[in-house]
């Protein structure tokens, strides 16, 4: 967010969170990227704070409550608090516990696979309507195809991701695999170490397909912990999101820091991917 909307966020994070009997009065930044992540104090409750355009939070909350009564290792709503969003000066605001970080923070593979197995299991009993991943890889060929919004992309690394994405999209869907309720983005910043155990948070980007799209997001080693994994399907998906998150770094508005190096490691990365693993981006 602009840092005048950094300010206009908190504001109406601390005063939403006190009209429903919090006591707030200070709000820590814990993440600021397409929506603000605050620790608001002395209450030590975490809000999730988005313009109110852009946000999806009643799909959150909605399928938090209902993965939590799943089983599912995911992050809880604040309990003193009706469950809800809550929108106040042009923002949709949520309410979620804090969890205190637990040292050490570093996760083992094997127990990342675990906590990934149990949030896929509870998923399979939810029946929710989510996006399928391919809505979300069409996303990311437009962006491709849309040189006012990537106007940095050299004609090359445009092809190569383009390519990539609609080559690896019909190889991964011409599986015919196994597809479910997935997280989206289940990567090691959306996992939390707590004193309730690994949690995951973030579920704005849950969507259906094949677990595989899920384990890419994750470590390399968690793949080989999970069962009954597709190790080619998975390779395959690993190379797809890398040239999704690799076309994000690339739009003219990201804001992550570093992002356009990160954008020429990664298309590095690709290309050294599809030919380790023998695959032709114009397949």
């Amino acid at each position: 967010m602009q840092t005048s909307e950094v300010r206009r966020a908190m504001a109406a994070a601390i005063s939403t969170a006190s009209a429903l009997g919090l006591t707030a009065d200070d709000a820590i930044v814990l993440h600021d990227s397409n929506k603000l992540t605050l620790r608001l104090l002395p209450c030590d409750v975490l809000a999730r704070v988005a313009p109110v355009a852009q946000q999806v939070a009643q799909f959150e909350v909605e399928l938090a409550q209902r993965l939590a009564a799943a089983g599912c290792p995911v992050a809880a709503l604040e309990p003193r608090v009706e469950p809800g969003v809550h929108e106040r000066d042009g923002f949709a605001v949520t309410l979620w516990t804090y969890y205190e970080p637990v040292t050490p923070q570093e996760v083992s593979p094997a127990d990342y696979a675990t906590a990934l197995n149990l949030l896929h299991a509870g998923m399979r009993k939810v029946d929710v309507r989510a996006p399928h991943f391919t809505d979300r890889v069409e996303q990311a060929q437009q962006l491709v195809a849309n040189r006012e919004r990537t106007p940095a992309l050299a004609d090359a690394d445009r092809e190569l991701l383009g390519d990539t994405l609609r080559s690896l999209r019909r190889v991964i869907v011409e599986r015919d695999g196994a597809e479910q309720l997935l997280h989206g983005e289940p990567h090691p910043g959306n996992l939390l170490t707590t004193q309730n155990g690994l949690l995951f948070i973030d579920l704005e980007t849950c969507c259906r397909g094949p677990v595989e799209f899920d384990l890419a997001h994750a470590p390399e080693e968690v793949g080989e912990h999970y069962p009954g994994v597709d190790q080619d399907l998975l390779r395959a998906c690993r190379i797809l999101v890398l040239a999704m998150i690799t076309t994000w770094r690339w739009d003219r508005d990201d804001q992550l820091p570093d992002g356009r190096r990160l954008a020429d490691e990664w298309l590095g990365q690709i290309r050294a991917a599809l030919d380790r693993n023998g695959l032709d981006s114009h397949g």
